[in-house]
């Protein structure tokens, strides 16, 4: 003991301790020298036994909106594990853009993920897909986009990636898109990533890995996922959507993870990194004919609620499998969603596109391409499929799908619009990009549907408007940066816990009263995060701001993963949720810009840990939920 007390003088406790744990590493390895080991093996024995990791994600799934009745496997985990109270999606609030930063440790600067929809510049997708504005949730198109931008268009390494590289055993199982998004390089069969359209016959179909088929069918299952069924029509202005939830499809996917996927993966002998997508709730809250044309119940009626259900079931599920095949104690479940969750609203009292009449949208409301059609009218020039096809106003059609053109000549558009639901990216591909900005960013200020504008940092200031690199949206990405990026209008239509009926004018083909996101509000950037495990504090609420950002960097220290990253936007691991981890400090802020026409203003609040920023909500006071007064 005084020898001990003369080195911690000496040298403090931090590196006397390095100093008694290496020469207990010697003594051992002279032990198992003598035993007849190898330097290797006895190196292997002395490192600590890496855990298994299965990260589950349930799609749009609100953070209050998880109880004990709404979602009993889910507010289990969360009770029993880490409460990340103060959570945050990345902004815009989608999916495939949320699983890029997920998937690498990165905000979306980096992964150039901007939406689920993307402008890709001249280069077009196939004509059976979205154009010039692909999507990123088609597997058609994810091949198109990863082909044209390097063989990985995110330019980023995932986390699956990186952990196969250092001995993990593998998979990403579910939702189309997203799934992919999160081992990017290995969609040709190379390793475990199943979705909607595996191992099927069309030409973008994703093929098993070696082994799997024969795995799939000696489980008793069918061989190719199912569709979605029922839960797959969204309806239409004059007809509800669906009533149930997305139930049979996530049963067989639930069922290959637990059946087939965790065998495989446990025989490997190696630890493993699973990523689990549940489509529901999300998809299920989209589609729901609880509320057509109406605010009230939106999506918290009783469709929406199935899907809720279903996803927290697919969670007890995965934990009742591994507890019984004996990998319980030996693996962390982290628990997010991609993004909250609104009810719909198409109206708007200065919208031009609102007055025209359409063949399939209610008279008065605003139509899917609104914010491409305004903008159209205003500059009294031609608006285009993301195509080239021509849209015809005056017949009542409307732009659809992914996004529009707009100008004279499609070819050289004046505007691209890529159509993100509660958010809309605009890009400016000719020459006077700065001159339109200015423009674009008055127009828009004048409408009421506008809550926040976002300008490339390039092309500004804008009075009224911040710069993109206030939101992270400024980085070393591959693809196209927007040249501005605009968030819609939210309010709540009255309830008792307000995050939860938030509504929400959204550029959809869906109804008003169904579900959508992706707007920078606090009910969307406020979604489910919380994790369980061998490495992760027990019955711990985290105050501190987290994100998806940065699970992937969390994992990764749990799992003792080294991650190398290209891009500086990063997130950090949330080494308070982990087991001797200290919270860290934190505060809130706001940013303001300047006023703009008519004193339109974009207000930022957001929170701070050292450089790290998370983003609340933003816009003009009074028309964005979740700004503070």
């Amino acid at each position: 003991m005084e020898h001990l007390s003369q080195s911690l003088v000496r040298n403090g406790p931090g590196r006397t301790l390095g100093v008694l744990m290496d020469r207990r590493r010697w003594i051992l390895v002279a032990a198992a020298a003598a035993a007849g080991m190898t330097v290797g093996a006895c190196s292997d024995w002395l490192q600590p036994k890496r855990h298994n990791v299965i990260l589950f994600v349930a799609d749009g799934l609100r953070s209050q909106i998880v109880t004990s009745d709404t979602a009993p496997a889910l507010a289990a985990l969360r009770a029993e594990g880490v409460d990340f109270q103060n959570s945050h999606a990345l902004f815009p609030t989608v999916t495939t853009a949320n699983a890029s930063a997920m998937a690498t440790g990165h905000y979306l600067g980096d992964t150039g993920d901007f939406g689920n929809y993307i402008y890709t510049g001249p280069k077009n997708a196939p004509e059976t897909t979205n154009g010039v504005t692909p999507s990123l949730e088609d597997d058609a198109d994810l091949t198109f986009v990863n082909g044209a931008f390097g063989g990985n268009y995110l330019n980023e390494d995932t986390l699956l990636a990186q952990a196969r590289a250092q001995g993990f055993a593998t998979a990403s199982i579910g939702k189309k898109g997203p799934s992919s998004v999160h081992d990017m390089t290995a969609r040709d069969g190379s390793a475990i990533v199943i979705d909607d359209s595996s191992g099927g016959p069309k030409p973008d179909a994703l093929p098993y890995a070696p082994g799997l088929a024969a795995a799939i069918k000696a489980a008793g299952l069918q061989a190719l996922p199912p569709d979605r069924g029922l839960n797959t029509d969204p309806g239409a202005y004059n007809m509800p959507g669906v009533r149930v939830a997305n139930v049979e499809q996530q049963s067989w996917f639930v069922k290959v993870a637990t059946d087939v996927v965790l065998p495989m993966l446990r025989k490997t002998g190696k630890p493993f990194l699973m990523v689990y997508w549940s489509r529901d709730p999300d998809g299920t809250q989209h589609n729901q004919g609880d509320s057509l044309n109406q605010l009230t119940p939106g999506i918290n009626g009783p469709t929406a609620m199935a899907g809720i259900r279903n996803a927290s079931d697919n969670l007890q599920r995965l934990r009742d499998a591994l507890k019984a095949q004996g990998l319980d104690k030996t693996t962390d479940i982290v628990v997010t969603a991609d993004h909250g969750f609104t009810t719909i609203s198409k109206q708007s009292k200065t919208s031009a596109a609102a007055k025209l009449k359409y063949r399939d949208t209610v008279p008065g409301f605003l139509p899917q391409g609104f914010l491409a059609v305004d903008l159209a009218l205003w500059l009294k020039v031609p608006v285009w499929q993301p195509n080239g096809l021509d849209v015809q106003l005056n017949d009542g059609f409307h732009p659809e799908k992914s996004g529009a053109l707009i100008g004279p000549d499609p070819a050289h558009p004046q505007i691209v619009v890529a159509v993100n639901g509660g958010s809309d990216l605009l890009y400016f591909p000719g020459p006077d990009a700065k001159a339109m900005a200015a423009k674009v960013a008055a127009f828009l200020m004048s409408q009421d549907y506008t809550a926040a504008v976002f300008v490339h940092d390039a092309l500004g200031p804008v009075p009224g408007a911040l710069p993109m690199s206030a939101v992270n949206l400024i980085g070393s990405a591959r693809t196209p940066q927007p040249s501005m990026v605009v968030s819609f209008r939210t309010e709540t239509s009255g309830c008792a816990k307000p995050e939860t009926c938030e509504v929400l004018v959204t550029d959809t083909d869906l109804q008003q009263g169904q579900g959508s996101h992706g707007s920078l509000s606090r009910g969307e950037t406020h979604n489910f995060m919380a994790a369980v495990g061998p490495d992760f504090k027990a019955g711990f609420v985290d105050p501190a701001p987290v994100s998806n950002a940065d699970l992937a960097w969390t994992i990764a220290k749990a799992a003792g993963i080294q991650l190398k990253a290209k891009g500086k936007l990063v997130g950090r691991p949330i080494e308070e949720a982990l087991k001797g981890g200290k919270v860290p400090a934190f505060e809130a802020k706001r940013l303001r810009s300047d006023k703009g026409p008519a004193g339109f203003e974009t207000v930022l609040d957001y929170q701070q840990v050292g450089e790290q920023k998370y983003f609340d909500a933003a816009g003009m006071p009074g028309r964005v939920y979740g700004l503070k007064p």
